[in-house]
């Protein structure tokens, strides 16, 4: 965090950094708890959504475009043609 802040010119010492960051309950990073990328989408669930568009053809040669999305949180799906 020292670095970044140097990087945009904000002059600290890494001292400060470090109390600031134990005053607020942050751990030093090699000792915070990671988490999997499972951990992370089943916490994000309520704001992913995944889409997809894709083409079709009916039974009559007639050509669908067809746009699919679908929420994580619930498995709920709206289409759009």
């Amino acid at each position: 965090m020292h670095g970044e802040l140097l990087v945009l010119e904000v002059n600290v010492a890494a001292s400060t950094v470090w109390e600031i960051l134990q005053d607020a309950g942050i751990p030093p990073a090699p000792e915070r708890a990671s988490s999997t990328w499972a951990d992370f989408l089943h916490s994000q669930a309520d704001a992913l959504l995944a889409s997809d568009f894709f083409e079709t053809a009916t039974l009559s040669g007639a050509r669908l475009y067809v746009f699919a999305v679908i929420e994580h949180a619930n498995r709920r799906r709206t289409l759009g043609k």
